[in-house]
């Protein structure tokens, strides 16, 4: 006699959320971090937080950017515009002041030249500060504001100034432009947005 398999029906434990997105922080959580590094002279931490912050670039683009992509001169650019790997697109950012001096402060204590790459790597066979290598501090970061290190990654760098320029504008063709992303859908889904209030926002959105 076969015996007959019970079938039981089990909730898809992703139902309603977007699958391998990951949180963008909190102000306050910034802010904390942000003492923390000063206070400590980690030097070279503050200037990469910082900057993942304010360009909302990829891992891959920010680990790779040499000091002549940000700077004029031997001062750091108010704005920057880079190459992004994975659509091959030009896309802009801002850099705010607070940045600017993070990121002055370490070209000088690492005596970077124009041509160097921003982050060396601190291993010899990689140029520059690796994906991994940054996922792993960025790890370090989430640790140390007692956050779960499951909810967070490098994509949380990317969102989070993102996430917050479109709670205070509801501006979603900025985000998008800031995000250098070819399609509004993609930012809608990036953001983790409701479809039919990125559809109202667009409509009212004049291009």
């Amino acid at each position: 006699m076969e015996s007959v398999a019970t079938v039981v029906h089990h909730e898809p434990w992703n139902k309603g959320k977007i699958v391998g997105q990951k949180a963008p922080f909190k102000v306050k959580e910034i802010w904390a971090l942000r003492v923390r590094l000063q206070m400590e002279s980690r030097v070279r931490e503050l200037a990469l937080f910082n900057l993942g912050i304010d360009s909302k670039l990829r891992g891959c683009d920010l680990v790779s950017l040499k000091v002549r992509d940000i700077c004029h001169g031997d001062q750091v650019a108010s704005r920057a515009m880079v190459l992004q790997h994975k659509t091959q697109r030009p896309v802009q950012f801002e850099i705010t002041p607070a940045t600017r001096d993070a990121v002055q402060k370490w070209i000088k204590l690492a005596a970077l030249k124009s041509d160097a790459f921003l982050f060396p790597s601190r291993i010899h066979d990689s140029p520059h500060l690796g994906t991994r290598q940054y996922a792993r501090i960025l790890e370090g970061w989430v640790e140390e504001l007692g956050l779960d290190a499951a909810d967070y990654g490098t994509h949380s760098m990317r969102r989070t100034k993102a996430t917050l320029i479109y709670r205070r504008t509801k501006n979603l063709r900025a985000v998008q432009l800031l995000l250098g992303h070819s399609k509004l859908e993609s930012t809608v889904r990036y953001l983790g947005i409701e479809v039919d209030d990125a559809l109202e926002i667009s409509e009212q959105t004049e291009i």
